[in-house]
């Protein structure tokens, strides 16, 4: 039987527990592997954001910026990582878990694999508490083959979000910036603005001001509050890329709440439909 594990490791408690035989240690970059290469933390492997945790597509229209790779391609970065299904699998990035590291979680999750945590405060956190950086190349371990079958984490297409957008009984939520929502300011798509009925909860609401996560009661109070019409489950959350949204997932994984529907290809696929609106109206 599995035991249910937070989604959060704290570094004092990876401090104590990154030598054992089963731990895999992730660093997940956001395409960019230099800071990688400069320094890591001891024993990290690395994995790509664009290349390994995504399948890029010339046509962003379908699927957005980053949509997910196939379960087969999936299986092969598990393969060349080493990580079988009793491996444990802890994942830092350098922004706070927000980027690559939440969206191997939970793509990890979304496969049924059992112990992965992320750590709160990411790289700087672990460097800041004495947890070994080098620059060391790190080979990772040879395992069985580890077989997946399907995603089993729910996931809503564009024609789902557009359905339930402006249905109450269901949130979509969009975890961008306020001035990217608002359409103040649009620097990675192509149209500024947001999906009619979406609603704005940056995910940087989910940390403190030392950037790490709020406590899961804080969290739990605070998304009560946006559920209060509806269940967790009723709701999509989206981003720019569907990458950023599973730093929410994540959040209220975290929190207790049962897990929304992930809309991976998110804003950068809806804006190129034409399915848009630009709005300077702050969300209430």
């Amino acid at each position: 039987m599995n035991t249910i594990i937070s989604p959060i490791i704290e570094v004092d408690e990876l401090l104590k527990i990154h030598k054992l035989e089963d731990v895999i240690i992730i660093d997940a970059c956001n395409g960019d592997e230099t800071n990688y290469i400069k320094k890591h933390l001891k024993g990290a492997l690395v994995v790509n954001l664009n290349t390994q945790l995504s399948s890029i597509k010339e046509d962003v229209s379908i699927g957005g910026r980053h949509p997910l790779p196939t379960i087969n391609q999936f299986s092969e970065t598990l393969n060349k990582l080493g990580i079988f299904k009793e491996s444990h699998v802890i994942i830092y990035d350098d922004k706070n878990g927000s980027n690559s590291a939440a969206r191997f979680w939970w793509m990890l999750k979304a496969v049924g694999h059992n112990k992965v945590q992320v750590v709160n405060g990411g790289f700087q956190e672990a460097e800041r508490k004495g947890f070994p950086v080098n620059s060391d190349v790190v080979i990772s371990k040879k395992t069985t083959e580890y077989k997946i079958t399907s995603w089993i984490f729910p996931q809503a297409d564009i024609q789902e979000v557009e359905k339930y957008s402006l249905n109450k009984n269901y949130k979509v939520i969009d975890v961008r910036e306020k001035d990217r929502y608002n359409g103040v300011e649009e620097l990675i798509d192509l149209i500024a603005g947001h999906i009619p009925g979406a609603i704005n909860i940056p995910f940087s609401t989910n940390l403190n001001n030392n950037g790490l996560f709020k406590n899961p009661k804080e969290l739990k109070e605070q998304y009560q509050a946006i559920f209060k019409n509806t269940k967790s489950e009723n709701s999509i959350v989206h981003c720019g890329s569907g990458v950023t949204a599973c730093h929410t997932l994540l959040a209220l994984t975290y929190a207790g709440f049962n897990i929304p529907k992930l809309y991976v290809g998110s804003w950068s696929e809806w804006s190129r439909n034409k399915k848009s609106i630009k709005t300077n109206k702050t969300n209430s």
